[in-house]
């Protein structure tokens, strides 16, 4: 089927499509919460493209699949509506503006990092991220724990990753299972309720096409799913084995394109539930970053339209900029591009290679719950990350404590900053209390943290 014929099916043009995927990208601002609830507004209650619960079926499997949920919402959607050329052009619109804006960024902040008025201003920042780390938490919560019993799948979730140490991926294959079988055993706890009242589910274009099988591409085929894998594996891998052929396997830029491989397989929940390991491993394990770095990059893919996960381009860029063997700029660029292909042109696979068969399933009520309890349960995780930021921003010392027999990092109580702490909470008042957007939030706290650091 031709991509002119599929326009025909539903009535929505290429150029109209390209046209709001590049909207998405420029306004997408406010993290996965924002932007679903972006694309949400745009696509299933203004042009009424997609219906209420295959945008919500969409938004299931996105969020089980390790990467940025948003921006392989929009690939999905986008390859409902014009195959692969769809795809492509919305999940790189979705990235591209605030990609570039990361670059530059990053690059000012490698060249004027030790300058005191830069440090003052990430302070104030800081605060005012983890301010909006709490606020997607309560959202996402409000979205996800429809019950008592999803509430404690997240509390277990969360005591799994922060007290044992349990892998995410573990976390995610259990709440899959018990959302597999509770949606057998008792389909009113696991099963996600039904759209509300009046919510925009009739005479959608892409339903109505959908429905009378005039979209044949989202139809499963086995001989195209392999070559969609064998094509897609060499799109992501050929670039890394180009740069390791240069410059060699031990060099910053073929380990960047490697451990950030490595990332887009494992990081279940986005950035939020990536950031804490990242942080680990590029703080203690390569020594790319200076601890609280991360900190600084979160709160710079923060102030920017695009994924949260835009932060791993912050990694990159300083890593190959300290240690990329040449100029350094150029260096954090090729760096920062390595980073950029690794995390995301797996998203473009996932979905390409998954969204027939999660077509074909639609419906199907154990793999509604089995999505419904991992969505749960990534709550939980980003409840270990607020708390991570949490003592990480609002603690000066940190240090490896027994306790119940159990090894955690803990604060030292005495250590608390407690300007940092009135900052973060007057973030939270401003933004829950009071509805002001994040970019006002962010620069108000980034001014107050200067003025407090530089001249009090």
């Amino acid at each position: 089927m031709t991509q002119a014929a599929a326009e025909s099916a539903h009535g929505v043009s290429f150029g109209a499509a390209t046209k709001l995927w590049l909207k998405i990208g420029l306004l997408g601002f406010g993290g996965p919460a924002g932007q679903i609830a972006l694309m949400h507004r745009l696509l299933v209650e203004e042009k009424r493209w997609i219906g209420e619960a295959r945008f919500l079926h969409a938004l299931n499997y996105c969020m089980l699949l390790p990467g940025p949920e948003a921006q392989q919402l929009a690939t999905y959607i986008g390859w409902l509506l014009h195959r692969t050329a769809g795809g492509l052009v919305a999940g790189l619109l979705f990235v591209l503006p605030g990609a570039l804006v990361i670059l530059a960024l990053s690059a000012l902040y490698a060249g004027f990092q030790d300058l005191a008025v830069v440090q003052a201003l990430f302070y104030g920042i800081k605060a005012a991220v983890l301010a909006v780390v709490i606020e997607a938490l309560l959202r996402i919560a409000k979205r996800a724990l429809k019950n008592h019993w999803m509430t404690a799948l997240a509390a277990a979730a969360f005591v799994a990753i922060f007290l044992l140490h349990v892998d995410f991926p573990l976390i995610v294959l259990a709440a899959g299972v018990i959302g597999w079988i509770g949606a057998k055993r008792r389909p009113d706890i696991f099963l996600p309720p039904p759209p509300k009242p009046g919510a925009p589910t009739e005479n959608a274009a892409l339903d109505r096409a959908l429905d009378a099988g005039l979209l044949p591409h989202t139809k499963p085929n086995a001989r195209r799913a392999a070559g969609v894998l064998a094509l897609w594996l060499v799109v992501w891998f050929a670039p890394i084995f180009a740069v390791a052929a240069l410059f060699g396997w031990q060099n910053v830029f073929a380990q960047l394109g490697l451990f950030f491989s490595k990332m887009a397989v494992v990081t279940f929940g986005g950035a939020y539930a990536v950031l804490a390991y990242v942080a680990q491993e590029a703080v203690s394990g390569f020594g790319w970053l200076a601890p609280g770095e991360m900190l600084d990059g979160l709160g710079l893919a923060e102030t920017t339209p695009g994924p949260l996960i835009l932060v791993l381009e912050f990694v990159g860029f300083l890593a190959a900029y300290r240690h990329g063997g040449f100029d350094p700029m150029l260096a954090g660029t090729l760096g920062a591009g390595i980073t950029l292909w690794a995390t995301f042109a797996p998203c473009f696979l996932w979905i390409f290679l998954g969204a027939p068969y999660v077509e074909a399933l639609r419906g199907n009520q154990p793999l509604a719950g089995a999505l419904s309890a991992i969505t749960a349960a990534v709550v939980g995780v980003i409840a270990n990350l607020a708390l991570w930021f949490a003592l990480h921003v609002l603690f000066a010392d940190m240090a490896r404590r027994a306790f119940l027999g159990l090894e955690l990092d803990l604060p030292r109580l005495a250590s608390l900053d407690l300007v940092a702490l009135l900052l973060a909470v007057a973030a939270l008042i401003a933004t829950l209390r009071f509805k002001i957007g994040m970019i006002p939030v962010l620069i108000g706290c980034a001014v107050l943290g200067a003025v407090w650091k530089l001249w009090a």
